[in-house]
């Protein structure tokens, strides 16, 4: 009972090079990510062990996707391979300074949208799994992709597995059941399936898009964040669902698309307490400040990766100790081009102990 399953879509990423707009290029740089991908890749990074369920297409791209996720160590052998569908695409313009990052979806007719939740194995894909991870992205695709998200969480818990879920709200992707709107589609179906989730991963924007609780007047586009808030949030969020025993909140503050402060609250609901990352020496919530983020995408799922290995080692479980190598993972990530985290535990493990100069090692 050691293996972190994650299921979800995993896309060819398809990017303009450095800070191009995608008008301008033809050229584009290839990778294969998507969000339950990363989450596992993380996992595997840090010296876990972790199984990446999905749909995909039988062709050489998508043999492609299958080669980038067994490279880190991630075991596939539980992935679908179907006749229908396609391999989903996303096409990144990365921002700078003032100008935001934009991500254009391709990712209608996929094969894991359009592929029941009846022809997974669950009971095998489960049969040695601590935890599952799922995220609010899946579900947007289509009516099947958010019935077996329900299943998933319905099958790990079954089992016996601890099941999380980032809220990950994409406007862009909650579009099956015209005419209800991208927010209201989003809270029918994650309230369905919330009933069955043990930890909450999210950001204030999720948590008032997919339900409808908001930090306050806190605006998360101002660059500033008003922590004391969100507390209550979780608060909210345990009391609208009580199974819920854990609420992790990304606290980003983006003064621009390069600099960005970043920390996160995790909130216990067993004590009642919060637990704030990075803190100062006074025990103060003083967030890490990158000030030249190479790629951001993929942030929150190093951070979900980093949180979920850590409350599964019992030496890192303590909820403070596990928030605080969740936020520091995270912060390396916005280091590394593409979409998984490359770092080690050891160099997580470094940042968390204040080793944070970028000098060469040697």
């Amino acid at each position: 009972m050691n293996t972190v399953v994650t299921f979800g879509e995993i896309m060819g990423r398809l990017a303009a090079p450095d800070n191009l707009r995608l008008r301008q290029t033809r050229e584009l740089e290839v990778t294969y990510a998507g969000a339950e991908a990363s989450v596992a890749a993380s996992i595997c990074n840090f010296g876990g062990s972790a199984r990446y369920v999905t749909a995909l297409p039988k062709h050489a791209l998508a043999d492609a996707t299958m080669d980038a996720v067994r490279a880190v160590g991630i075991d596939t052998r539980y992935v679908l391979r179907t006749d229908n569908g396609r391999l989903g695409l996303y096409f990144l313009e990365t921002g700078a300074n003032q100008r935001p990052s934009n991500v254009i979806y391709d990712r209608a007719d996929s094969a894991i949208a359009i592929t029941p939740a009846d022809q997974y194995d669950w009971n095998t894909i489960f049969h040695d799994a601590q935890w599952l991870h799922l995220s609010g992205i899946t579900p947007a695709l289509s009516k099947n992709s958010a019935n077996a998200t329900l299943v998933a969480a319905k099958e790990a818990k079954q089992a016996g597995a601890t099941v999380s879920i980032d809220l990950n709200f994409r406007g862009k992707l909650w579009k099956w059941a015209t005419p209800k709107s991208s927010r209201e589609l989003a809270q029918e179906t994650m309230k369905s399936v919330l009933p069955y989730v043990d930890v909450v991963i999210a950001n204030e924007e999720d948590c008032h898009d997919v339900l409808g609780i908001q930090a306050g007047d806190t605006d998360v586009h101002s660059g500033s964040l008003d922590t004391s808030r969100y507390p209550d949030v979780a608060r909210q969020v345990i009391k609208m669902f009580p199974n819920i025993s854990k609420v992790a909140i990304t606290l980003r503050e983006s003064l621009s698309a390069t600099h960005n402060n970043w920390g996160a609250m995790l909130f216990d609901a067993a004590s009642d307490q919060p637990a704030f990352a990075p803190v100062d020496h006074a025990g103060n919530y003083q967030p890490y400040e990158i000030k030249n983020i190479v790629d951001r995408v993929g942030g929150g799922d190093a951070f979900a990766g980093g949180l979920i290995f850590s409350l599964i080692t019992a030496e890192l479980s303590e909820p403070q100790t596990a928030v605080k190598y969740a936020v520091a993972a995270s912060c390396l990530k916005h280091s590394i081009k593409g979409d998984f985290n490359y770092s080690t535990r050891a160099e997580v493990e470094s940042l968390m102990g204040g080793s944070a100069s970028g000098r060469v090692v040697r």
